[in-house]
């Protein structure tokens, strides 16, 4: 009966509320779904697939000047929506002052992903897709598509701040400013070892059948849970029981990381979680040491990882009165 209480907490968790936002102040926002199709994709692991597809969402319009972009990659799980604790005329992003372009990852089930894409290409077939491929991708979208030639901010949380170093060390001076909350530039070993575990717990579900499932592989999907949970947050949040306080939580770098990361041209905002199991906050004081203008700014939270994407109110206001504040330096 423990376990299984147990169990239900984590999969509410997991599934609904870990990064729910704060739906008493929250203000309706207007946004726009969009894809943009790329032919002859090639990714860096040799594979070129026919047609990539990114699906990203916009806010706000784009000025006459095309000079008040803003981009939100998306995190891991997440669909184009997943900034919008940042977007509001009362946060650190106003839509009606900037346009927000919020794509959507490779492998998130709406952009190109093993579930969509088809034959050869499809479930277990589907490529390696990297960081890298992700930023290259939404480069041709906001180049080709939406004309854009310069950012006024690039601002990732988790998988998203992955891609904004990325975005920093390929293109250096394609924005002005950089914000990458809850994520490291680099995945180290023990954060492989984590996604290894959580791997195992979905893959060995027969159900699975190395990736050519007919139905969900709900087994595997719950001990993924499981395990996923258990690093979202820090061990102090889950002596406390915070999930109480009113049940609703709201890398492709080169091997010369040190040199590609004192290549960042820009004001880097650097906001790890002080207490983040997914990325610990002594990789990212490590890292933050070679960027030349880099500001370190620790979310004081025992949120753990989902500190970065303002899953409750004390972390939103911080997150966007920093931020807010980083973005209003450089104008």
């Amino acid at each position: 009966m423990m376990r299984k209480t147990l169990l239900l907490i984590t999969l509410t968790l997991a599934a609904s509320a870990v990064f729910a936002q704060d739906k008493v102040e929250k203000k309706a926002l207007v946004s726009e779904r969009h894809e943009f199709v790329i032919a002859s994709f090639k990714t860096e692991s040799g594979v070129t697939l026919p047609q990539a597809r990114v699906v990203y969402g916009t806010y706000g319009k784009l000025n006459a000047a095309k000079d008040n972009a803003v981009l939100l990659p998306s995190h891991y799980m997440a669909d184009f929506h997943g900034y919008e604790w940042l977007i509001g005329t009362d946060k650190a992003l106003d839509p009606s002052k900037l346009f927000l372009v919020a794509t959507e990852l490779f492998g998130n089930g709406n952009s190109s992903s093993p579930s969509n894409a088809p034959e050869p290409y499809h479930g277990p077939r589907f490529p390696v897709t990297t960081i890298r491929d992700n930023v290259e991708a939404v480069h041709q979208l906001l180049a080709e598509e939406l004309k854009i030639a310069h950012l006024r901010a690039i601002i990732g949380f988790s998988m998203g701040a992955q891609q904004a170093f990325q975005w920093a060390v390929s293109y250096p001076t394609f924005a002005d400013r950089i914000v990458a909350t809850a994520g490291t530039a680099k995945c180290y070993p023990h954060g492989v070892v984590r996604l290894e575990g959580q791997i195992a717990a979905l893959t060995t579900d027969p159900t699975f059948a190395n990736g050519d499932y007919k139905e969900q592989p709900k087994k595997g999907l719950e001990a993924f849970a499981v395990v996923w949970t258990g690093w979202l947050f820090s061990q102090e949040w889950w002596r406390r029981e915070l999930w109480r306080d009113g049940a609703k939580p709201g890398t492709t770098f080169s091997a010369d990381m040190e040199r590609a990361l004192k290549s960042i041209k820009v004001p880097f905002l650097y906001m790890p979680s002080e207490t983040d199991l997914y990325f610990p906050i002594g990789d990212a004081r490590y890292e933050a040491q070679f960027i030349p203008g880099v500001f370190l700014t620790p979310i004081p939270s025992l949120w753990g990882h989902t500190a970065g994407a303002a899953s409750n109110p004390a972390d939103a206001k911080f997150l966007n009165d920093t931020i807010g504040k980083f973005l209003a330096a450089g104008h």
